[in-house]
């Protein structure tokens, strides 16, 4: 169970942290957004997530996304950070703020097909380019874009990306480093038709250094859930 007042503790040091890192490279403190990583809080706990403040929510499933909502509504903000599946797009565009892992033309085509209004999506890149692994290769993000550019309700608002996993952090750096440079060409091209401000990168594990290396939005979850729960 979730303590609110730990929660909101953790969270509060979290953004110290988070700010801290902001700060070392040049940044302003609140430059990186924390989404917190919903896979780890069960629906039952929902009402501690508002009554700590918790910013934005992310949700890799639909149903949990659901289950929160039917619990306290509209109190929460939620973005979708998983594989999202092309029959639960008008479901997801109706209630999440920013759809993190758009990774086809496909799912940006349906996404275009179910929403009335334009819909800010992050485009998710393959850095290490491992076949198994969701995502578009580094070298095909310009293509990609082209492609999801004839939909109309389609803003490309940034990247995100996971680096391979890895006890040390460091090691996700040039990832990180190589993510925030593949932004800042596209955004030079393509401004006036997707504003590519987002960079969604890091978790638990490198979040700091995730923030060090241009991140806008880090996703958390267990560094934070881990730290604010009771028995």
């Amino acid at each position: 169970m979730i303590d609110p007042d730990r929660l909101r503790l953790a969270l509060a040091e979290t953004r110290d942290a988070v700010d801290a890192a902001a700060i070392r490279a040049g940044r302003r403190p609140g430059a990186v957004e924390i989404v917190l990583a919903g896979k780890y809080v069960p629906a039952d706990d929902a009402p501690a997530l508002v009554e700590a403040g918790a910013p934005i929510i992310g949700e890799n499933r639909l149903q949990d996304l659901e289950a929160k909502r039917g619990v306290v509504g509209d109190a929460l903000t939620y973005d979708f950070i998983g594989h999202l599946q092309r029959r639960k797009v008008r479901a997801v565009v109706e209630v999440a703020r920013l759809v993190h892992a758009v990774d086809s033309e496909p799912l940006a085509h349906e996404i275009d097909a179910r929403s009335h209004d334009p819909v800010r999506v992050l485009v998710e890149v393959n850095l290490a380019e491992t076949p198994t692994k969701y995502g578009i290769f580094p070298g095909k993000i310009e293509v990609f874009l082209e492609s999801v550019s004839r939909f109309p309700r389609i803003v490309v608002g940034g990247l995100m990306a996971l680096p391979p996993a890895d006890p040390d952090p460091e090691h996700s750096r040039p990832y990180f480093a190589q993510l925030r440079s593949l932004n800042e060409g596209l955004a030079e091209r393509w401004v006036g038709r997707h504003d590519l401000r987002d960079l969604s990168m890091g978790t638990s594990q490198d979040f700091v250094v995730a923030a060090e290396e241009g991140a806008t939005i880090v996703r958390i979850g267990r560094s934070i859930i881990d730290r604010s729960q009771v028995s």
